[in-house]
């Protein structure tokens, strides 16, 4: 019978290291405890599981003799002796953490509601070895999963910025996703459909609706249409967005402005739409922008294009200036100043290079913006995104504004086929890394 006993002992024994280990393992995943030490150190004359069946025996059946509980207390002795330090984390913890800014309390009806609050999530490596943090906002219909992680399952810039030693700021607009939705306040919704998307963000190679769309070969799994599954899972991140362009801006701006100066001076990087936000505040305070990186900005100035294919590839969206300040539709500081966007004289280029959009520039006479020549900028732009054929534009309206922003193309990097939404392609990476190495050259 003490044969059955010592077995049973040791199958106890086993379930319990099993248990540990088990907790010890979901834990980790949670990132609550560091990864156990290696196994030590054991008798040559027994296994690990033989000591821990033994002990469990000879506690059960303490005084059956006096030679078994002398190994109990010796085995016990020997345990405590071989009790490891505490492990290193086998990985850098982060820590992660969110708040709102803005916002204030309004009345609709019978009710009081909060408006303008703007969601903000945080990553923070174990060390902080960047002076600055990043604050990276989102572009029209998404929200800031987009730098969370890729539509695929890899981790995103979010966590590649984090692993460089930078705390992390990510936003979701006012008015959108997180921030929250509400149109009896903020007035009407609109969103992008299937096609929208696939036509100039994920499958522009299948449209071919501008001369560089074939180019684009980086979206994961092949085209980015319906039944790809990273498109299916991007398309499920999709968010409804103000209509209204520019009250969008009346709103993110301040509560961007209101973001840094909780923070402190940080580094904006920005995509698509954002950079009307990243523009604005770099006007607005160049104390507290230490660099602007805008990637794919909004743009051409002054005017929307679309494209339609063939030869004549683009047209300019009605007649109306879509940015009345040229990068923006909220005031810049321009010098000498201007009182109505009318002041600003708008003239087209002659003609254009192959590929590109005949850019709207300022006429005589042409203002500058000092505040934005305060600030370190870059322009990032992927060989096969529709950007490609105006991005030029911006760059020119900034060189002759006195702004003059460095430029990065993706395909000089040996970086190619890529489309708008890089950083959720098969590269996202390698495009991180070009960021971060830029904004460790220029920002002190």
């Amino acid at each position: 019978m003490a044969g059955n006993g010592i077995a049973n002992g040791a199958f106890a024994a086993l379930l319990a290291v099993q248990a540990t280990l088990l907790a010890a393992g979901a834990a980790r995943a949670q990132g609550t405890i560091p990864a156990p030490p290696p196994p030590q150190a054991t008798s040559p004359s027994r296994s690990p599981a033989q000591g821990d069946a033994q002990g469990a025996f000879q506690g059960a059946s303490r005084g059956r003799s006096q030679g078994t509980s002398q190994q109990a207390s010796q085995g016990a002795s020997e345990e405590a002796s071989r009790a490891p330090e505490p492990a290193e984390p086998a990985e850098p913890v982060t820590r992660a953490g969110y708040f709102y800014i803005g916002g204030r309390y309004e009345k609709v009806g019978d009710r009081t509601v909060m408006v303008g609050q703007m969601f903000v999530q945080s990553r923070t490596p174990a060390r902080i070895t960047q002076a600055y943090p990043v604050v990276m906002v989102h572009g029209l219909a998404q929200t800031g999963v987009n730098y969370l992680a890729t539509a695929d399952g890899r981790p995103g810039w979010v966590q590649r910025f984090v692993e460089r030693g930078y705390q992390v700021y990510v936003v979701d607009q006012v008015g959108r996703g997180r921030s929250g939705t509400n149109p009896e306040v903020y007035g009407p919704y609109d969103r992008l459909g299937t096609r929208s998307l696939e036509r100039t963000h994920t499958a522009p190679e299948v449209y071919d609706l501008y001369p560089q769309a074939k180019l684009h070969a980086r979206w994961p799994g092949g085209a980015g249409v319906q039944g790809n599954a990273a498109f299916d899972q991007f398309f499920a991140s999709q968010v409804p967005f103000l209509a209204n362009t520019q009250q969008t801006e009346e709103l993110v701006d301040p509560a961007l402005t209101a973001l840094l100066e909780k923070i402190g001076p940080a580094i904006l990087l920005t995509h698509g739409q954002a950079a009307l936000f990243g523009w604005a505040l770099s006007d607005a305070r160049p104390d507290l922008v230490k660099a602007h990186v805008s990637v794919e900005p909004n743009g051409p100035p002054f005017f929307d294009v679309q494209f339609r294919g063939g030869k004549d590839f683009w047209e300019k969206i009605g007649d109306g200036r879509a940015r009345a300040y040229g990068l923006t539709r909220m005031p810049l500081s321009f010098d000498p100043p201007v009182k109505a966007p009318e002041e600003l004289i708008v003239a087209q280029q002659a003609k254009a290079a192959d590929g590109a959009v005949r850019c709207w520039l300022q006429g005589d006479p042409v203002r500058t913006l000092p505040n934005l020549a305060k600030v370190p900028a870059v322009v990032v732009t992927a060989e096969a995104s529709f950007h490609a054929t105006y991005d030029a534009c911006t760059v020119a309206f900034l060189a002759q504004a006195g702004a003059k922003p460095d430029v990065i193309q993706l395909a000089d990097r040996g970086l190619r086929g890529n489309g708008h939404m890089m950083m959720l392609e098969t590269n996202s990476d390698a495009v991180a890394d070009v960021l971060a190495d830029w904004i460790a050259r220029r920002v002190r």
